[in-house]
């Protein structure tokens, strides 16, 4: 891929252009999902220049003639078409299609300019007043209001992030941490690095995100990020380990292992089809051109709302009466009324289902799925329980990491997701190890064979690893990265985090070779010359009590490290917890960008314990 050619900047651009095309996110766009973009759009052009424009594209675009588009296709015939008219009006389509407003001025690197879509803020603004609504420490900025760009400005302090964090994923942000009286651009900047780093804990992708773009409230990027924040909290529970019921939608002739491979946003769509087929009615593919006639909504509230047939939830019937209205924006406001007697109304007004906002739609749709699942976990199927089990603390952290340095296709999954090893190889290039893209297969697959396809991109990833970044992979072949295995995956894995950090500190220390020791000598040293203990090492049973941490982040900002709030000695279990929970948190705070949990202070898990100091020491070293 002529990669050389496109700046980071119109790569991200590329990326959420292709995502907005690509509405039933498979990773690749049909011919139909173009025609249906023209269409939304409402283009001043002809029908046959339409035709013509989506025949020129699909054409050149689809360079293996399989009727799909991929990502690479899509970058290598955009980098072409720069200036052509062909460009410029599927510019225009992706654009109009959103509802979209453009930025003032443009990017200095690549000359683009930014838009956002007015939709997209009003619905984030009103979920954000809902939830925050009773938070005293948000008093001074909300409620916001929705035509307005108080969103923008309200965000500048990282109050509100860090509040749409902990709501997303309970607990990542030790609230002690905030920074919230009397604040100043120091204070402000502490919130927005506190805010930016656990975003990226918990797997959003901020890679051209800063602290800057969040106080100046750069449009595009705040609703970016906040859109991240929001779909993590929404798709949480769409998960079988955390929601058993979801086994009710196996379809016959499938497992449970088939089930489990599903994305949070496929079990969603299955979820809906589930209860349309409850209601004797037709399927649907996605939540955008297939929902814009209301009628499946309707139908799914009228199959999700309480019968009355559970102990103190009274009945709430629904009225279906607006199924009889003409016009598709009426019978969208009458089903949103429905909706809304449920406590459901969030994200949609009649205008974004009508037009089918594939973004605000999924967003309903899962606000729908976690108040009212309506599923009964099946009793007397033959299902092996002990085998539906959740993440380890590990995974989560390897895929949090994965996804925020943007890895594509997003990973849910951790084994599942690497079966063809395509994410392995994104991440090779991302601690500069090169990969010969003529030798990957790329999705999607053939029918026959896809198995076989995948089986040789893993073998070309082991190699990979052993012959040009020269990993420790003793034992580990492609067949085991593809099936999935367990410990060998994780090796794998873990030599990428531990090159990736060890990049950043030789970067920084002018291209010298880090190790171990080399981390732990610098974290000492920085120890000592403040007059703390130091380590013996990443096992250091003191560590446990997230002291020596909480030291060295004290000593590189001196004074930032509140002791009254910590004990140091004689801990309980909790007393330790919570000391790790503020370590980890002020970690981030000061600007160390660290993806380990307190729990693996508290366990002393010497490779999460060797990330932590190992960003620690990359932000001490920023400051010489």
């Amino acid at each position: 891929m002529a990669k050389g050619e496109i700046s980071a900047e119109e790569m991200e651009e590329l990326r959420e252009a292709f995502s907005k095309v690509d509405v039933d996110s498979n990773g690749y766009i049909s011919t139909d999902e173009l025609t249906e973009l023209f269409k939304v759009a409402n283009l001043p052009l002809p029908g046959y220049r339409v035709r013509e424009i989506i025949q020129e594209l699909s054409q050149t675009m689809d360079q293996n003639k399989d009727g799909k588009i991929t990502f690479d296709e899509f970058v290598k015939v955009f980098h072409g078409l720069k200036s052509s008219e062909v460009a410029k009006t599927f510019r225009k389509a992706i654009n109009k299609k959103e509802g979209i407003c453009a930025v003032a001025g443009t990017s200095e690197q690549s000359g683009t300019q930014h838009s956002y879509s007015e939709e997209e803020k009003v619905a984030f603004v009103n979920w954000v007043n809902k939830a925050l609504e009773k938070d005293p420490d948000c008093k001074h900025v909300l409620p916001m209001d929705p035509s307005s760009n108080d969103l923008f400005t309200a965000v500048g302090d990282g109050i509100i992030l860090c509040k749409m964090i902990n709501l997303s994923v309970p607990d990542t942000i030790d609230e002690r941490t905030i920074n919230k009286k009397k604040l100043t651009p120091f204070t402000i900047q502490e919130n927005l690095n506190l805010a930016l780093n656990s975003s990226s804990a918990i797997g959003c992708h901020v890679v051209n995100i800063g602290a800057e773009d969040l106080k100046e409230g750069r449009q595009h990027l705040v609703l970016g990020l906040l859109w991240q924040i929001i779909k993590i909290g929404l798709l949480a529970d769409i998960e079988i380990s955390r929601n058993e019921a979801l086994i009710a939608l196996l379809r016959d002739g499938e497992n449970l292992e088939d089930l489990m491979k599903l994305s949070p946003e496929e079990l969603l769509l299955r979820w809906a089809n589930y209860h349309l087929e409850q209601a004797g009615c037709s399927k649907i593919n996605n939540f955008s051109s297939d929902i814009k006639d209301s009628k499946a909504y309707y139908n799914i509230l009228n199959q999700v709302a309480p019968k009355g047939d559970e102990e103190g939830i009274p009945p709430i019937a629904i009225d279906l009466s607006g199924l009889r209205e003409k016009d598709d924006l009426k019978r969208a406001e009458c089903m949103l009324d429905q909706a809304e007697r449920l406590g459901c109304r969030q994200f949609v007004m009649p205008p974004d289902v009508v037009r089918g906002n594939p973004k605000l739609n999924l967003a309903f749709v899962a606000n729908l799925f976690n108040k009212y699942p309506a599923l009964k976990k099946p009793e007397n199927q033959d299902i092996d329980w002990s085998s539906i089990e959740g993440e380890t603390r590990e995974e989560r952290t390897f895929r949090n990491w994965m996804n925020s340095l943007g890895v594509n296709p997003r990973v849910n999954h951790l084994y599942g997701d690497l079966d063809d090893a395509l994410v392995i190889f994104q991440l090779y290039e991302k601690i500069k190890v090169p990969v010969d893209w003529d030798k990957v297969n790329k999705p999607p697959y053939p029918k026959l064979g896809s198995n076989m396809k995948k089986l040789e991109n893993c073998n070309y990833a082991v190699e990979l690893g052993k012959k040009e970044a020269k990993f420790s992979l003793v034992g580990i072949a492609g067949q085991d990265l593809n099936e999935g295995n367990r410990t060998l995956t994780l090796a794998l894995l873990w030599q990428l985090m531990r090159r990736y950090t060890l990049n950043i500190l030789e970067d920084l220390g002018d291209g010298q070779k880090v190790n171990d020791d080399t981390i732990v000598r610098w974290v000492n040293d920085t120890l000592t010359e403040a007059g703390k203990n130091t380590i013996t090492g990443f096992k250091d049973g003191s560590i446990s009590s997230s002291m020596p941490v909480l030291d060295l982040i004290d000593a590189i900002q001196p004074g930032s490290i509140r002791y009254d709030l910590i004990k140091a000695e004689d801990l309980t279990d909790e007393e330790k917890l919570n000391n790790a929970k503020y370590a980890i948190s002020m970690a981030r705070k000061i600007g160390a960008r660290v993806y380990a949990l307190p729990e693996d202070l508290v366990e002393v898990k010497p490779k999460m314990v060797m990330t932590v100091f190992a960003c620690l020491m990359a932000r001490g070293m920023k400051r010489v």
